[in-house]
């Protein structure tokens, strides 16, 4: 749960960092796009104020509307005055563009101290939002009034028009947080998945092998009273019920423990044990199992002694679990080989079988938790991809390592490399 609260935390944190740093940088793109509009104008003003300090057929229009004469053109005065401002509009835009400025605006030209003035259609005189730039003209129309003549160009929603500008910047930044944050969320929501999924594993392979405990003291009890009246000839075969139905109620034991590893993240109890009788009777048992399967099982464990910090009970599991998966994913006629030796201070155990193999493709995820070959005829037994995971877990935690050698159809080599107490 802490864990949990920790990346939910620190999540959190990281996006609300990275919307704090867009925004900063949106706030030095707007001011840096102000920055440039402002720039951009001054060229426009200068460029409008030389241009309509000429006598021109704009000027002489403007100044026939603004002095409100009508007798040139012969025209109503509205005419005259609509006509201006129209072709004064176009003028506006044209210097605007000009000069990289393409947004709505709104003008308004007056005569100083006087009621004398023309606007555009769009043209609101008491918006306070509008940002003004006044261009004070010289030449032909103040000399035709006699006065200060003032153009005044306004612009409304010119942030707006700022983040336009930013499009590309702004745009591509709310898809990539968008996609951040997405992601995130999906692999937070995979984590809390996979951990519901152990959990509910876990539980069940508690339930499970609490289950199995019954049956297991069952046996146990039967073979007992069995045992009281054997002969020469039931002997060998109530010791293999006897041995085996020992050996299942240590495993029952070690899946328990197996899923309190993965639970908890718990670490093996280990000891000072000389492994070599361990692995003596593991073979031996083996072996006599093997002859009732018709397994052809051949040892040879090399002299001296096998002395490791280890586990004994998981380490013999690990090692007969491998040896359980050389027998049952084979073609007969089965041959199993397994020896022992030491190397180099380290005890190197190998199993060799002419097995089915594995494909190198394989041999890199054998050994994850829950994973299967999809093909071949490894479905022909079953199993939940546990086994190799267990043998993976118990080497780690005594600090070993396994190699694996493997031909398609032919054989597998694996071999357990442990390091021994100096």
């Amino acid at each position: 749960m802490k864990k949990r609260n920790i990346y939910v935390l620190v999540f959190i944190i990281s996006v609300i960092g990275l919307v704090i740093t867009q925004y900063q940088y949106l706030r030095i793109g707007l001011n840096l796009a102000n920055v440039r509009f402002n720039q951009n104008m001054g060229k426009t003003v200068q460029t409008v104020q030389t241009d309509l300090s000429y006598n021109n057929k704009l000027t002489f229009l403007l100044g026939k509307a603004i002095t409100n004469d009508a007798t040139y053109f012969k025209t109503e005065l509205d005419s005259t005055r609509e006509a201006a401002s129209y072709f004064l509009n176009d003028f506006i835009d044209y210097k605007l563009l000009e000069n990289g400025i393409k947004t709505d605006f709104s003008y308004k030209l007056f005569v100083k101290d006087t009621t004398l003035f023309i606007t555009s259609k769009n043209f609101v005189n008491q918006n306070k939002k509008d940002i003004k730039y006044p261009i004070q003209l010289k030449g032909y129309l103040p000399n035709l009034v006699h006065n200060n003549v003032i153009l005044e160009i306004r612009f409304n929603k010119i942030n707006n028009y700022f983040l336009a500008q930013l499009n590309g910047l702004t745009v591509p930044s709310f898809i990539f947080l968008l996609a951040i944050i997405i992601i995130v969320i999906w692999v937070l929501k995979s984590f809390y998945w996979q951990q519901n999924i152990i959990t509910k594993t876990n539980d069940f392979i508690n339930n499970l092998t609490h289950e199995l405990k019954t049956p297991v003291f069952s046996i146990g009890l039967a073979t007992k009273m069995l045992k009281k009246n054997e002969d020469k000839k039931s002997k060998p075969f109530l010791d293999i019920i006897k041995n085996e139905n020992e050996r299942l109620k240590e495993q029952i034991e070690n899946v328990l423990q197996l899923a309190n590893f993965d639970k908890k993240n718990k670490s093996l109890e280990l000891e000072e044990t000389n492994f070599r009788p361990y692995l003596q009777k593991l073979c031996s048992d083996f072996k006599l199992v093997s002859k009732m399967e018709y397994v052809d099982f051949n040892f040879e464990i090399k002299e001296g002694v096998y002395l490791l910090k280890c586990n004994p009970t998981h380490l013999t599991n690990a090692i007969n679990n491998l040896l359980d998966n050389a027998k049952k994913y084979n073609s007969k006629p089965i041959k199993i080989h397994l020896i022992s030796e030491i190397k180099s201070k380290k005890l190197c155990i190998t199993i060799l079988d002419n097995g089915i193999g594995i494909d190198k493709k394989n041999q890199k995820i054998i050994f994850k938790k829950h994973y299967r070959i999809s093909s071949g005829d490894l479905y022909t037994v079953k199993g939940y991809g546990l086994g190799l995971y267990y043998v993976k877990k118990i080497i780690k935690l005594h600090k070993g390592k396994i190699e694996m050698k493997s031909k398609l159809n032919q054989e597998t080599k694996i071999t357990l490399i442990l390091p021994l107490i100096n």
